[in-house]
């Protein structure tokens, strides 16, 4: 009898696997084509993308490439664009920190980086960290076909960029104490949070050259969850303890920003939450007891604490 999938220890497991890829790749060596790297910005990555978190996109996208049963070289394929998307992230949240931005002090119970170092180096290093991921994506040390890693420069730049998660952000800047109706809101999310997560379970796909039908249902997949992520994430604004999540509490309300809770209701939210969980995990059916990860990833996100 087979036991129970431990999702806990499965997501500390692929943790661990992105955070040595990374440790890897910021071991101090310059590659070919880079002629030095600058001890402080170095420390600055590391410091940044080296500090915790729970690699969630990381493990979304490994996952939905298991879906496939990759063979051994599609497997390292999938980690190295795993570790390139957490990058991304991390780029994103140093950014995002930034005095201009969400003005934050806290990140992941530690100082954020500009005030750990200075703006500058923030800067510097979130675009370091921006450039790197498309260099990890593209390395010809990859077993991948030059088709798929095109695919996949081209799906990870539209998510990342002005037309994904960029242009939420700026939608977001500009909507402070201003009326948003509900399917703004939910543009702005969609953009800003849903759009890396959507990427997540497509890349998976993409990884493995799987067919269009299935690399469209992950891409649904990605976008039913990352709209429960950040209803989940505006639940935990109004009711989570600085303390637990690791950063502040309460701005989204203190800034004036409306979010689908202010509108509706945490009750509502609630009942939403339920129905995205429903809907991603019946976009599961086709793959079988092989998207067990998966569904249990959308609960988790769902229902997370921190």
């Amino acid at each position: 009898m087979d036991l129970p999938f431990d999702f806990e220890s499965q997501l500390a497991a692929r943790a661990t696997l992105v955070e040595r890829r990374l440790a890897d790749r910021l071991d101090g060596t310059p590659r070919p084509g880079e002629i030095v790297l600058p001890p402080r910005i170095l420390s600055a990555m590391r410091y940044a993308l080296l500090g915790g978190g729970k690699r969630i996109r990381p493990f979304l996208l490994m996952e939905a490439a298991a879906l496939f049963m990759p063979d051994a070289d599609t497997e390292a394929a999938a980690l190295d664009v795993a570790a390139a998307l957490e990058c991304i992230h991390t780029y994103s949240l140093v950014h995002d920190d930034l005095p201009a931005m969400d003005d934050d002090a806290l990140r992941r119970g530690r100082p954020t980086l500009h005030i750990a170092y200075d703006e500058a180096t923030a800067i510097l290093a979130g675009d370091a960290l921006l450039t790197l991921a498309f260099d990890m994506v593209t390395d010809p040390s990859t077993s991948l076909a030059p088709e798929r890693r095109v695919a996949l420069v081209s799906a990870l730049s539209r998510a990342a960029g002005f037309g994904g998660m960029v242009g939420g952000q700026m939608i977001d800047l500009a909507s402070e104490n201003r009326h948003l109706s509900e399917e703004e809101i939910v543009t702005l999310q969609a953009m800003k949070t849903g759009a890396l997560l959507r990427f997540a379970c497509e890349a998976g796909a993409i990884v493995c050259g799987a067919t269009p039908d299935d690399r469209e249902r992950l891409s649904r997949f990605g976008e039913a969850i990352g709209l429960a992520f950040q209803l989940a994430d505006d639940l935990l604004d109004l009711t989570a303890d600085e303390a637990v999540m690791g950063k502040a509490t309460g701005k989204d309300a203190d800034r004036g920003k409306a979010t689908l809770v202010s509108l509706h209701g945490a009750e509502w939210a609630h009942t939403q939450l339920r129905g995205l969980v429903d809907a991603a995990v019946e976009l599961l059916e086709p793959f079988g007891d092989r998207a067990e990860p998966l569904r249990q990833a959308a609960g988790f996100i769902a229902n997370r604490r921190n």
